[in-house]
């Protein structure tokens, strides 16, 4: 892991004045020979077994929670508000996982075929979990609470830009479980490649960049009985049609692109609006964007958070510099919000011109991960499917309009997992399947049904 820092430090990106204590890499090797020496007795056990410890560890969790979501808002920056709300789904997701287990793991019986025959599921072995820093917890704990209730052992691998959320909710994860159930592997980019291409992981989910998601899927492209799980974000569209609710749809992308400072998969990054409304349409959102005010993430109030990193605001900097039309809303670089250094930004809005120049440009094909917005203007329904082809991602779309036969015939040529009408983007709850197409991963990566992807199928059949 010669890559890795052995030790960093974090500093609250709302206040870089609070500084964590230092955390350290953990050695590779180790952490998968104790998950697989578990998994031996982990698997052999009921599912009602499994289940009932799990159910500790949702109780757990539950009576941790305000602790949980303040060191969320402390460490990532995201706003208390939103914090909050992740926990809450986390503990959810386990009822929900639960459910999915009974509909998925136990044996089915099959009698219309030659013989009398059963499906049978088996757990795989340890799985990696490499989760990014936006969701610290939610993300990688759908995969986890699947994995372990499936009867397979988690390596649980943090961002290390939340490397302390991650601590705390692996403590309460292993207060609940047998001793290397959940193994807890701090690191950064090596630490995630290593445990992906250990020959006893046998399942990896990973959340995060598109190139660091395709390099992992070329390594493991020789070991293809390997299940690998890939989010690798998106760039993802509002359509806003002629007879839209105006002030809904401006609502919706503002928190579309605003949550968490931008920096969510299925962030709102564009809006493709009819010309006929256009100008009524960028009146309301300018508005409603002014409601979202960089403030300290602790704070209730607060709305907009800061973004992650100094290395953020370098690519905000860079982003808001690209010279693609007009900039409705500048770009703008707060070096400090109520008497607190941080890394804060204000949203910003480009009014696309050329659309040739606009793909070409840093805000076309690659996603921002930042509060950043692109407006373009269409014409009709294949106007609005050619633009939003333009871009490769495949995460969400939502379209505007009180027209639910036309809502039905555009959503049809929009290339996405999650599509949505007259909701924003970011509209994901945990009790449908959640993925993306094309560039933005390979469809399995959460959701509801991700324990479909957390075994291996046997048939069995005999002869009476």
């Amino acid at each position: 892991m010669s890559s890795d820092p052995l030790e960093w430090r974090n500093r609250s990106p709302g206040n870089l004045d609070d500084e964590f204590p230092p955390a350290s890499t953990v050695a590779v090797e180790p952490a998968v020979a104790r998950s697989l020496e578990a998994f031996r007795g982990w698997s052999e056990q009921a599912f009602e077994s499994r289940r009932d410890a799990l159910t500790a560890a949702r109780e757990a969790i539950r009576n941790d929670q305000e602790n949980l979501a303040r060191l969320i808002a402390r460490e990532t920056g995201k706003p208390s508000r939103e914090a909050r709300l992740e926990i809450g789904a986390v503990i959810a997701k386990f009822d929900l996982t639960f459910a999915d287990g009974e509909r998925y793991l136990h044996e089915e019986k099959v009698s219309d075929g030659p013989y009398p025959a059963a499906v049978r599921q088996f757990p795989r072995g340890p799985a990696a979990v490499i989760a990014p820093f936006n969701f610290p917890i939610h993300l990688g704990h759908g995969a986890t609470v699947a994995y372990l209730l499936a009867g397979n052992t988690v390596l649980f691998k943090p961002s290390p830009f939340a490397v302390h959320t991650g601590a705390s909710y692996a403590a309460l994860m292993q207060s609940a479980l047998p001793p290397g159930v959940f193994e807890f592997v701090p690191g950064w980019s090596e630490t995630g490649r290593l445990l992906s291409i250990h020959p006893a992981v046998r399942s990896v989910c990973f959340t995060g960049s598109i190139p660091a998601g395709t390099a992992l899927a070329r390594e493991l492209a020789a070991d293809y009985s390997k299940s690998l799980a890939l989010e690798l974000g998106g760039k993802n569209s509002v359509i806003v049609w002629a007879d839209a609710d105006l002030d809904a749809a401006a609502a919706a992308v503002a928190d579309g692109m605003c949550l968490t400072a931008g920096q969510r998969c299925n962030a709102t990054s564009r809006v493709l609006v009819h010309r006929d409304v256009e100008s009524d349409f960028l009146e309301r959102l300018l508005g409603a964007v002014d409601a979202f005010l960089p403030g300290n993430p602790l704070d209730e109030a607060t709305r907009l958070g800061p973004v992650i990193s100094a290395a953020a605001v370098d690519r905000y900097r860079e982003v808001t510099a690209v010279d693609a039309g007009e900039w409705l809303r500048s770009g703008n670089v707060l070096e400090s919000v109520a008497g607190r250094r941080g890394h804060f930004v204000q949203p910003a809005i480009l009014k696309a011109g050329d659309p040739a120049h606009l793909d070409a440009s840093l805000l076309g094909r690659r996603e921002t991960f930042l509060p950043v917005l692109v407006v373009e203007t269409i014409t009709g329904p294949d106007d609005a499917a050619e633009r939003h082809a333009a871009w490769p991602f495949g995460l969400t779309a939502s379209v505007f309009t009180s027209d639910r036969k036309l809502f039905d015939r555009l959503g049809r040529r929009l290339a996405v997992g999650n599509l949505y009408w007259n909701l924003p983007t970011t509209f994901s709850p945990s009790t449908l399947p959640f993925g993306g197409w094309g560039a933005s991963g390979n469809g399995r990566p959460g959701g509801r049904g991700f324990i479909r992807f957390a075994t291996d199928e046997q048939s069995v059949q005999w002869k009476a």
